[in-house]
């Protein structure tokens, strides 16, 4: 059994440039289509169906070149950096 006591460390290694560029381009490439991409995302990090993302602009092929976990990360990122919680 584990000792739920004590707190996982959990760390990757992500080219964090990349995944911002690639996430600008598949917002713009589904917002070109007239999807939300906010919906759309977050049924591909869900369920990993890379349907839920457009092919337009090349959009598909480029989120799955990340992991599931690296784009939640660099989101999660820029979501705690925007609103001040990492000084």
């Amino acid at each position: 059994m584990e000792n739920l006591g004590n707190t996982q460390f959990f760390s990757i290694e992500t080219d964090s440039a990349s995944v911002k560029q690639m996430l600008h381009e598949v917002c713009e490439a589904m917002h070109d289509k007239g999807y939300n991409p906010v919906n759309q995302i977050v049924g591909y990090i869900i369920s990993g169906d890379p349907t839920y993302i457009t092919s337009h602009n090349g959009a598909r092929t480029k989120i799955m070149k990340f992991e599931r976990d690296e784009i939640i990360e660099e989101m999660l990122e820029e979501y705690i950096k925007v609103n001040h919680w990492d000084e």
